[in-house]
């Protein structure tokens, strides 16, 4: 992986760094915002993730892989984390870990499910629950460098109560030039919407979507089911599949 979003480098071997929480912003009634301080961080591109570690006073070790959620600003970055409520290491990180706590994070990780601002192509983002993180890393990398690439985004989503960075969509859906938004609504969709709740179809990439004769960039993330699917679908329109990427996760994940 060489190249940033902001110009910092990306190729340093990978190793296990001490990051501080220094700031909690919560999304949704299960989802946070973390922001960390990380010193040494080398940069990282819109789409990676990194690992986190924790460390029991026992010895024991538990880790996860979360999406970066934005650029990197210096030495900070941020990741959303949905809590898993049996989970090892989400409620951790959700309900415990404290401003200032320490955590092991390895990074960045990553090299084909990527978006670099110097990327002209229209792009499709199609992105299940919370697998909106690192398309959102996308979309702000796209703001902060200035590139007017096209894009759209199709958000399915069970309410509108679980839609994460809610309030930072409609803004940037009313103030990002070139920037769609369209949602799918599967258990219950808000008042005055026209249709009934569904899970993602062809219709849904189709009207939302772009025309695979542009050859727009595909990124898809979420449950794998969904994104099984949601390839499948962009496929069947006739999207090349050497441009469709895609980023999965379990129920751990």
């Amino acid at each position: 992986m060489t190249g940033t979003a902001s110009g910092a480098r990306v190729a340093a071997p990978l190793t296990w760094r001490v990051g501080r929480l220094v700031e909690r912003r919560v999304e949704t009634a299960t989802a946070q915002t973390l922001v960390l301080e990380v010193p040494g961080w080398p940069g990282h591109l819109p789409g990676q993730h990194v690992d986190v570690r924790l460390t029991a006073p026992d010895g024991y070790q538990a880790a996860r892989s979360y999406s970066l959620a934005g650029p990197a600003e210096g030495e900070r970055i941020a990741l959303t984390v949905q809590k898993v409520p049996d989970g090892e290491v989400s409620p951790y990180l959700t309900d415990v870990w404290a401003t200032g706590d320490p955590v092991e994070v390895r990074g960045p990780v990553g090299g084909w499910f990527v978006w670099r601002p110097e990327e002209k192509a229209p792009v499709l983002l199609v992105a299940g629950g919370s697998g909106i993180v690192p398309l959102m890393a996308m979309l702000r990398a796209r703001r902060a460098a200035g590139n007017r690439a096209a894009f759209r985004l199709v958000y399915s989503v069970r309410t509108p109560d679980d839609v994460i960075y809610a309030e930072e969509l409609r803004r940037r859906a009313r103030d990002d030039h070139g920037l769609d938004v369209a949602y799918v609504w599967t258990r219950a969709a808000p008042e005055g919407w026209r249709g009934e709740p569904h899970r993602i179809g062809l219709a849904d990439l189709n009207t939302h979507g772009w025309p695979p004769d542009l050859e727009p960039l595909c990124y898809v993330c979420g449950p794998t089911g969904f994104v099984e699917t949601a390839a499948d679908l962009l496929v069947g329109l006739g999207h090349q599949s050497r441009r469709i990427r895609t980023e999965r996760f379990g129920p751990t994940g």
